[in-house]
């Protein structure tokens, strides 16, 4: 696991039923904070086109990050049409290489960086993710 602390955001209340939701997906009370609309496995892979076991496999390739209970969640911004957001799977393996796990990773796409501005995962979306992974990387350092 890595020391870093996030660069503060501000926080999406959530209701007492979306809480309730959150917990039995096993996805903690921060990251359901952050990150505020999911896909199942099956969704995913439905919208790539792909199987859910080829969704698991982007998954431990370090390619896609999952949350919650047994890694069945993933974050709506992740895909974009038929495909990932383009520079997620490199970004997320610059963050896999500098000791993030799946939920950190998430977190970190998630969280407001001044420096961009903005948070990384609509940098990744506007195309902006030469400025991401640059970032990603000097966290290995």
């Amino acid at each position: 696991m890595s020391d870093h602390q996030p660069v503060a955001d501000p926080v999406r209340s959530i209701s007492p039923e979306q809480e309730a939701v959150n917990l039995d997906r096993g996805i903690d009370d921060l990251l359901a904070r952050l990150v505020t609309d999911w896909l199942t496995l099956e969704e995913t892979a439905q919208r790539l086109g792909v199987s859910v076991s080829r969704v698991k496999v982007l998954a431990r390739d370090h390619e896609l990050a999952v949350a919650g209970r047994r890694g069945g969640w993933v974050p709506e911004l992740f895909v974009d049409g038929a495909g990932l957001v383009k520079g997620l799977p490199g970004t997320l393996t610059l963050l896999f290489d500098a000791g993030y796990d799946p939920h950190e990773s998430i977190r970190w796409l998630y969280t407001a960086d001044d420096s961009l501005p903005g948070r990384p995962i609509d940098a990744l979306c506007d195309n902006r993710g030469t400025e991401v992974r640059r970032r990603a990387q000097a966290l290995g350092f």
